[in-house]
């Protein structure tokens, strides 16, 4: 039976992966700062004696402890670099010690930081694993420097990892305050299936996928998000007129669209192609925009049915917008 670790058990990505692996019948440790149902070890990842203890017999690691964007405003620069680098590198260290089959490390494309942003004309930003970041904020900064001490032990002390950059996966409301009051929460979250969302329940079987992967592995990189209806040719289209693409595209997901009286947004700036995590980790997504606006209909909400159950986490105790707990 193979045990494994989860960092950040207590949190939203943490509750779900300790959930199905309980289903599946493996022993899970969850680590977290946070007591809860899904934490077996209370401590922080920066803490080596920690690590060290709630590895023991560990065969696989799923790393998604970390310092999150809405934490930028209420958190030190330095408190994200303990956490999200240092507290990296010492998971790392430690599993390489313990001899784990495989690490599965939780990055974000938010890592792609500037580069998701096109200059003014420029077609809408298609993101690839080729893309190189331009840092935006400390919380980017640290997810990249964090792949990049995976990648450097991977070669040095030879414990397979495997990073996955997640896109938005989060129940809570958008963060801007005229996109709010422009859409429908619903409408909003539907769209971003076909550019920059995925749903929990998916992220969950990438990184029990990625775990089992990372032994042929070595190391690798994989975008995680759902399967775009666009292709690269769309691109400048979707910068001018994405409701004339999403027409021309999808048809009937327009139509129903207009029946509901949503609309598409009027421009995309990027859109997250999935393609290599499809092809060479043999990720198979089961939420994509249809199946969303089908979660729309049946349930009036665009979640799966783990993500309904996990809910929303929130990322602070006390007000500051629409991520409070």
């Amino acid at each position: 039976m193979e045990r494994y670790l989860v960092t950040g058990s207590a949190g939203h990505l943490g509750e779900a992966l300790v959930r199905t692996l309980r289903e599946h019948g493996d022993d899970v440790v969850g680590l977290d700062v946070l007591d809860s149902p899904f934490t077996t070890v209370t401590g922080s990842v920066t803490d080596r004696d920690t690590v060290r203890s709630a590895l023991d017999g560990v065969t696989r690691v799923l790393h998604t402890a970390t310092l999150h964007k809405p934490h930028v405003g209420t958190h030190a620069r330095q408190e994200f670099v303990d956490v999200n680098v240092s507290g990296t590198l010492t998971v790392l260290e430690e599993a390489a010690a313990a001899g784990v089959r495989g690490v599965v490390f939780t990055s974000s494309t938010s890592a792609f930081g500037r580069a998701l942003t096109p200059a003014p004309g420029e077609p809408a930003a298609w993101i690839t694993e080729d893309v190189r970041p331009v840092v935006r904020n400390v919380y980017g900064a640290t997810k990249i420097a964090a792949e990049d001490l995976c990648e450097l032990l991977a070669r040095d002390l030879d414990p397979p990892v495997v990073v996955l950059r997640t896109s938005r996966f989060f129940p809570e409301a958008d963060d801007r305050d005229d996109v709010r009051a422009a859409f429908d929460d619903t409408n909003l979250k539907v769209s971003e299936f076909a550019y920059r969302r995925v749903d929990l329940e998916d992220v969950v079987e990438a990184h029990l996928l990625a775990a089992h992967r990372a032994p042929a592995l070595g190391f690798d990189r994989f975008i995680i998000s759902a399967t775009t209806p666009f292709s690269r040719d769309d691109a400048a289209e979707l910068a001018t007129d994405a409701p004339a693409v999403l027409d021309r595209v999808l048809p009937d997901v327009a139509e129903e669209y207009r029946r509901r009286g949503w609309r598409m947004l009027p421009t995309l700036d990027r859109v997250y192609s999935n393609e290599r995590a499809r092809s060479v980790l043999g990720w198979r997504p089961a939420y994509d925009i249809r199946a969303a606006l089908e979660l729309a209909r049946t349930t009036g909400a665009v979640r799966s049915p783990l993500a309904r159950v996990v809910g929303a986490k929130g990322y602070h105790s006390e007000p500051t917008g629409v991520y409070t707990t």
